[in-house]
């Protein structure tokens, strides 16, 4: 792949036993190449040889794969498996180079790539295999994966999302209630009172460096004022409404030295150290975070950070944004039906269940399993509101090249260049052509 990744982030990998790696999947972005022509494909017979494309370096591990794949082929002997590891900076172009011969039955995507996969027949549309009881028992977050024009693309695949976190121990020395973080109207009030108090200087960090990272606080904040990015015609609509005063909050914070100025080049690894240093009381991070503060090795706050909802925003809703992944079926494959019951299969309750400690479930009943839940009971109590209630960052079939034309304009309005509705105005004069691919 010829782009080099837009937000290096620690792994959610064993998120509860705070370790890390170099880079998170949920909070990079690919780039957008042009489709060719692909393979046609068949159901096959059900059995046979499979191969799969999966990433290395985030989510569930290749020894997880390897456990999962094992119990597949157990149950299923006719079916061989053969899995090629990537790292996620090169996913996305093999996805695509490869469609065109059929290479790949299986693979594994992005929450932003649904909408070019499939609208340039990449992957297929998968919705007619989902069973009819998977809209009840599957997270509400999780079903908007790999969703795009009312179709299924894939199977959600490991769940993640920023949470908000907070340090319960500044807040004490400012004495500020827990409770009143419930609203980011509570939470500026708060971090007046911490500022006041000489607590911590600037009380807020966020990554809002002009990379993906931005992308994925801005629609999170974005779902919370009540706005949108686009119409029910597929019209850029984020210089209306909620998508215009989230930008201005996210600026004024800034403006009342209650945000943290650095963190327009900050990514999720700045705010992760930021707040480990106590140099910070809150910010939004995905689930690894957690057992990173805990961790003493990389921590000077150990037991002191809480995770909880993100807080809601005036229009009274609070949703995270989406930074799952999906296994899906490829259009060339020739044999999709073996490929469908594989994917069943690592994406079922049993198997994610058991590799709880490595990625969210995306099932409901997960959630109040005591065998999962055990493992880490704060982050499944606050996981099973915030996974169920997501938002999407928009379906573009060029959705890269839109998003860096949106992560300017975000910039120069959070840098003070320009107001929030003139940057946004600007992004939507300067996107709309690009929406297409």
């Amino acid at each position: 792949m010829n782009a080099t990744p837009l937000n290096a982030a620690a792994s959610r990998r064993s998120f509860l036993l705070g370790g890390l790696s170099i880079v998170g999947a949920a909070a990079l972005s690919g780039c957008s190449v042009t489709g060719t022509s692909q393979k046609k494909g068949s159901a096959g017979s059900g059995s046979g040889t499979i191969n799969v494309l999966f990433m290395q370096q985030a989510g569930y591990s290749t020894d997880d794969v390897t456990k999962m794949t094992a119990a597949f082929t157990k149950q299923y002997p006719d079916i061989k498996v053969n899995p090629t590891y990537v790292a996620y900076e090169a996913l996305h172009d093999k996805i695509v180079t490869a469609a065109a011969a059929g290479t790949y039955d299986v693979v594994l995507i992005d929450v932003i790539w649904p909408a070019e996969f499939g609208k340039k027949n990449i992957v297929a549309d998968v919705t007619s295999r989902y069973p009819a009881d998977w809209k009840d028992t599957m997270l509400g977050g999780a079903l908007l994966t790999a969703d795009y024009d009312g179709k299924q693309y894939g199977v959600p695949w490991g769940m993640d999302t920023k949470f908000f976190y907070y340090n319960k121990a500044l807040l004490a020395k400012a004495g500020v209630d827990a409770s009143t973080l419930g609203t980011w109207s509570g939470v500026l009030q708060a971090a007046k009172a911490l500022k006041q108090a000489k607590v911590v200087e600037y009380p807020l960090a966020w990554s809002w460096s002009q990379a993906e990272a931005i992308m994925c606080d801005y629609t999170q904040l974005v779902g919370a004022f009540g706005g949108s990015f686009t119409d029910s015609a597929g019209n850029l609509t984020l210089n209306k409404g909620g998508a215009v005063d989230a930008l201005a909050w996210m600026r004024q914070s800034i403006v009342d030295g209650l945000t943290n100025p650095s963190s327009t080049t900050f990514l999720e690894a700045d705010v992760e150290k930021t707040m480990n240093n106590g140099q910070a009381a809150f910010g939004l991070n995905w689930t690894y975070y957690l057992g990173s503060s805990n961790d003493p090795k990389n921590s000077q706050v150990p037991g002191q950070i809480v995770v909880a909802q993100t807080p809601a925003g005036p229009s009274g809703k609070r949703p995270g944004v989406n930074g799952a992944m999906a296994l899906s079926v490829s259009t060339g494959s020739k044999n999709q039906d073996a490929a469908w019951k594989y994917i069943s299969w690592i994406a079922g309750e049993d198997q994610v269940d058991q590799f709880a400690k490595d990625e969210m479930p995306i099932w409901k009943k997960s959630f109040t399993t005591p065998s999962v839940v055990s493992s880490a009971p704060d982050m499944f109590a606050v996981a099973a509101k915030q996974l169920d209630d997501l938002v999407v960052r928009p379906q573009f079939v060029n959705y890269n090249a839109v998003s860096q034309v949106i992560q300017v304009e975000l910039q120069n309005a959070l840098l003070g260049k320009k107001p929030a509705q003139q940057a946004l105005d600007d992004a939507v004069k300067a996107a709309q052509p690009l929406m297409g691919g």
